[in-house]
Order: C-alpha cells, then sequence, then structure tokens
C-alpha cells in the first residue's frame, strides 16, 4: 500500500499539471534555503573578489621579486668593473716596482683601451711615528724605504667618476 506522502504527492501533480515538477519540489531539490545540499554543492572554488585580491598579491610580489633580480645584477656588473679596475690597478704597481732603481717620480697615462685613467708616484716612505732621530738613522742605511701608489679612474654608470687607489711600501738600495 502507498505511503500517505505518495499519495499526497500524487494528488498534488494531477492539480499542477507537472508531476516531475511536484516531486522534485517535494524532494526539496528546488529548496533555496542556505542549509540545501544541492546548494552548498554549488558553492564550491573562490569568489571574482579574492581571485583579484590573489592577482594583486601576486603582482606586488612579482615586482618585488623582478627589482632585486635587477638590482642583484647591477651589483654583480659592478663587482665585476672593480675587479677588472683592481687587476690593471695592480698591474700598474708591479710594472711601478719592477722599474729599478727606485726613485721619486710620478708619471700618468690611459689604459690601451682608453676606459681608464691612471697615475702613478713613488715618494719616499717615512713610516707614521717616526721620530727626528729615527729618519736620521734612517738616512745612514744602505737602504731605502719607497712607498709605491697607483690612482685608477673609469667614468661609473650614472656619470660620475669611480676610482681605486692601491699603495705599497718596498725596500731598495739607495743608489750613490
Amino acid at each position: 500500500m502507498p505511503s500517505s506522502a505518495a499519495v499526497t504527492a500524487c494528488r498534488h501533480s494531477r492539480a499542477s499539471g507537472n508531476p516531475a515538477r511536484f516531486a522534485a519540489k517535494t524532494l526539496g531539490l528546488f529548496s533555496r534555503g542556505a542549509d540545501s545540499p544541492r546548494l552548498r554543492s554549488r558553492q564550491v572554488g573562490f569568489s571574482l573578489l579574492e581571485v583579484l585580491v590573489a592577482f594583486v598579491i601576486l603582482a606586488l610580489v612579482g615586482t618585488t621579486l623582478f627589482r632585486l633580480f635587477g638590482a642583484s645584477l647591477n651589483n654583480a656588473s659592478a663587482a665585476d668593473e672593480y675587479s677588472r679596475v683592481a687587476a690593471f690597478a695592480e698591474t700598474r704597481l708591479t710594472l711601478l716596482a719592477l722599474d729599478l732603481p727606485l726613485r721619486e717620480t710620478s708619471d700618468q697615462g690611459t689604459s690601451a683601451d682608453g676606459r681608464y685613467t691612471w697615475s702613478t708616484k713613488v715618494e719616499p716612505y717615512v713610516a707614521p711615528g717616526t721620530s727626528e732621530d729615527q729618519a736620521r738613522l734612517a738616512q745612514l742605511l744602505p737602504m731605502r724605504l719607497w712607498r709605491l701608489s697607483v690612482v685608477v679612474s673609469w667614468p661609473g654608470s650614472a656619470g660620475n667618476s669611480r676610482s681605486i687607489a692601491l699603495s705599497t711600501v718596498r725596500m731598495a738600495m739607495k743608489q750613490p
């Protein structure tokens, strides 16, 4: 024997003219409440606002990373340039030390490719804090201390001038 709900469903379906619609209505398929299982299954995914916020955050993080990457490339380029200049300055200093006998002099010039200008200087070296008596005694010795220095300059990336200075102290026999 059919249940009383089925009998009622049959009567109402005849009255409305659409038995499938009536059955769906009684089973809750057209319910609009927030607790409806059918409505809850449709609420998966992200809203448009959530997607836009995610894109904004992604854009900010991406911009920051690209700036950091660009800055690191600039720093690597500057470090490479300083390494090249330091090697050039060391070469000039070595050539200066090989020019024997050492004597008080200065010189300047430009590198072969024209990128760097340099100046060298050789002068007697007096240690800081040396007294007059110590300086006179040093004059009596057959050896002498010389300070050799080189300054290399080149144009920077923003049009400013950059330079590096190296110096060393050498001991050489006094020339008569």
